[in-house]
């Protein structure tokens, strides 16, 4: 058989190169840092700028945060109240809010009806006495040999007097109800008939881990209001009924005023007491010395009586603040957010007392 011939092998193509897929893992982008110190530092830095803008945030909506604010003391008094008559009426805590919020509205209603048009005269005639006895101590004192810049002096009297006048309309307010005034007791009324509702939510927000801290700081926090602001309605209560009581009693004039004047002022520890006994004195001078000194006794036995019976009694239950410190909170929330802050920086300094006690307990059990 004849023997077949080898077919030629073609030669072999060279194998074509394959494609270069681009990467499916992620891709590092412009704002990416590979470096883990920078990136550690990076989040510090974050942190920082974030808290500088929630300051920020906070002192541009700082009105807002003391309205609120302002709620949470109200419902602490409504709250005290209610658990007060707790005590000696076995009814709901629903009915017995409504108590104490009838009873301060029939209050209310009672110094705007019987009160309100003596009070009001007698604030209208308060800023006149006062300068002129402004006047009368200066002439006194140059005829002693103090030298006085009768212009400065002047211009210090017509503060001092547009001062007096703020305060009265501020007690005008008080009796006519204000804007603030009413989202804050709207705000209380909320807080202090389902308190359980927000405390949850609010403890909702944090991790779980610090819940159980939080409700132990927050119990602690609305006991201590209760008693701080229970304490300073009955030093109010004593303080502007004997005021007006014993004023009243002599035949100093506007003592009405003069009573509801120093109550309203002792909500306010260390600044309102010499504001209300300046104010009591001079009056007093307006009507002769002697009745003069007898409103400079009557101030001393008042304020004797609240500093050795009723704030040593409300500092046995409550936070127990320096009165330097107290006075400073005043001075920066009053020059920061004006009567309202001065009233709540009190309650404030108390509230951040007890949180930073109880972080330190947190850190030294851990």
């Amino acid at each position: 058989m004849a023997e077949t011939a080898a077919k030629p092998r073609r030669p072999r193509r060279a194998a074509k190169p394959e494609p270069v897929l681009p990467p499916t893992g992620p891709v590092t982008g412009p704002t990416d840092i590979s470096d883990t110190l920078i990136r550690t530092e990076a989040k510090k830095a974050a942190v920082w700028i974030g808290m500088a803008a929630l300051l920020a945030l906070a002192v541009y909506l700082a009105d807002a945060l003391l309205v609120i604010f302002g709620g949470m003391v109200f419902a602490a008094m409504i709250d005290g109240g209610a658990r007060l008559l707790g005590r000696v009426l076995p009814i709901g805590r629903g009915w017995r809010i409504t108590i104490v919020l009838l009873a301060g509205l029939a209050f209310l209603m009672w110094v705007a009806v019987f009160a309100g048009s003596q009070i009001a005269a007698q604030a209208a005639q308060l800023p006149g006495i006062i300068e002129a006895q402004s006047f009368k101590v200066i002439e006194w004192l140059k005829n002693h040999g103090v030298e006085f810049d009768m212009q400065s002096a002047e211009g210090l009297i017509d503060k001092a007097v547009g001062g007096v006048a703020q305060i009265t309309s501020a007690v005008g307010g008080v009796i006519g109800g204000l804007t603030t005034a009413f989202l804050i007791a709207v705000m209380a009324i909320y807080f202090a008939a389902e308190p359980q509702l927000y405390r949850r939510g609010f403890a909702w927000l944090l991790p779980a881990a610090n819940r159980e801290h939080f409700e132990g700081t927050a119990t602690i926090m609305g006991r201590t209001l209760r008693h701080l602001l229970g304490g300073r309605l009955l030093g109010m209560f004593v303080e502007g009924f004997a005021t007006w009581a014993a004023l009243a009693l002599y035949g100093v004039p506007m003592a009405a005023l003069l009573g509801l004047l120093t109550g309203l002022l002792a909500f306010l520890p260390n600044i309102g007491a010499p504001i209300s006994g300046a104010l009591m004195i001079m009056v007093g001078f307006s009507g002769g010395v002697e009745m003069g000194i007898f409103c400079i006794v009557v101030y001393i036995v008042v304020q004797v009586v609240d500093g050795n019976i009723i704030v040593p009694m409300i500092a046995k239950k409550t936070a127990d603040l320096a009165p330097a410190l107290v006075l400073g909170a005043q001075l920066i929330m009053g020059a920061l957010f004006g009567l309202l802050g001065l009233m709540l920086a009190d309650p404030l300094v108390a509230m951040l007392k007890v949180a930073l006690e109880r972080q330190s307990e947190k850190n030294e059990s851990t």
